[in-house]
């Protein structure tokens, strides 16, 4: 009995003598975003899985401003490229992590037409729209409620608003799962018809924010087709378009940096790769749309949609104006974009899936971001 109590007491002794857990040392805290914003409180929210992954996230503009997630040894870094203040996020480019509606992406001429009515929105992009204009619903400051590893963001967008028809109800949900899962879900509806195209417009580099390029990522797209643009002003044409084999082929991984600088007249285009791809998949169904994996770290991180559509933006117009996280300028394609959506200028191309919402109707969209290492 007594040899019992003294393996006992060792092993608390040591339990009380072992090294705590190292917390995750932030560049901010949540003072730097406490403020008041067209009368409305900013805040700022963090949430924690039992693996020791961190999320913070903003009311203002429902941004996700960091994601720490471990490296193949074991070290946490922020994956995500932002800001450490409201004040440097309404400084700097509004789209950093942020929820973009009510249409992400270019709309032709600033323009669509519904039953006959024609509707003009801001032009902030050429002669194109870009992102529903210079201050749509990523400069508004949302209600928020939030409980545990779950934050949930709501707006009320009035008809009319940067030139969209009908009083919208936008619900926001970011969770945080013990699976290294950031599942993003949309729920919105609408008193009138209206085109609704959301989603989340961050930059990752999964070396660590501010450490150097994106070009060495590894990318898997599950997309045979995209939606080609007709110009510079990366607009589409209409048409989809089969690229595998192309420069803008990731069906099998590739660099980012592999091909990037090819002699292909889209990719003249876009300085880069800034395309529209055509997911391989069911209507509405949940599935698998891209990878990206680093070798140097050997972190992965795989994106999971509803939508028929990504986006691959690979920061190539960021131009060294931004100072993040980590006092490093966001420089030309330090950071990469894979935007889960509908198709760009789709109320203006009937060959495209439609992104009308009807009364009555609940858009509802789900995106999930998974964090993982490869060793």
């Amino acid at each position: 009995m007594k040899t019992y109590y003294l393996i006992l007491i060792i092993a608390v002794l040591a339990a009380c003598s072992s090294e705590p857990e190292k917390e995750i040392e932030m560049p901010y805290s949540k003072a730097d975003f406490d403020g008041v914003i067209d009368g409305k409180t900013t805040r700022m929210f963090k949430m924690e899985n039992e693996n020791g992954v961190v999320v913070t996230l903003t009311n203002y503009g429902a941004k996700i401003i960091s994601v720490y997630v471990p490296d193949r040894k074991g070290n946490f870094d922020d994956v995500v490229l932002g800001f450490n203040s409201l004040a440097e996020y309404q400084q700097y480019g509004a789209s950093h992590g942020a929820v973009v509606g009510p249409f992400a992406n270019r709309i032709a001429n600033a323009q669509f037409t519904i039953d006959g009515e024609t509707y003009q929105l801001p032009v902030n992009n050429g002669e194109a729209s870009l992102h529903s204009g210079p201050d749509s619903w990523y400069r508004k400051v949302w209600d928020y409620k939030k409980n545990g590893n779950e934050a949930t963001f709501s707006l009320e967008s009035p008809d009319g608003e940067f030139g969209f028809p009908g009083n919208k109800m936008v619900k926001v949900t970011y969770t945080l799962t013990d699976d290294n899962e950031l599942k993003i879900d949309y729920e919105i509806t609408s008193d009138k018809t209206t085109p609704i195209n959301v989603t989340n417009h961050t930059y990752f580099n999964l070396n660590g924010e501010g450490q150097g390029t994106i070009l060495d990522h590894v990318l898997v797209i599950n997309a045979d087709k995209s939606t080609p643009v007709i110009d510079a002003s990366m607009i589409p044409t209409g048409e989809i378009e089969d690229i595998r084999g192309t420069a803008l082929d990731f069906t099998n991984p590739q660099k980012i940096g592999e091909r990037i600088e090819d002699d292909n007249k889209q990719l003249e285009y876009g300085a880069g790769y800034d395309f529209n791809y055509v997911l391989n998949k069911e209507p509405g169904e949940l599935s698998f749309a891209a990878s990206a994996y680093e070798p140097e770290s050997g972190r992965f991180m795989e994106v999971f949609t509803t939508e028929p559509g990504v986006q691959l933006y690979t920061g190539n117009h960021l131009k060294g104006n931004e100072i993040g996280n980590r006092g490093n300028a966001y420089t030309k394609r330090t950071g990469f974009c894979l935007e889960t959506q509908h198709f760009p200028d789709s109320p203006n191309q009937p060959n495209f899936p439609s992104s009308l919402v009807e009364p009555g109707e609940t858009y509802k969209s789900t995106t999930i971001y998974k964090f993982s290492v490869k060793e």
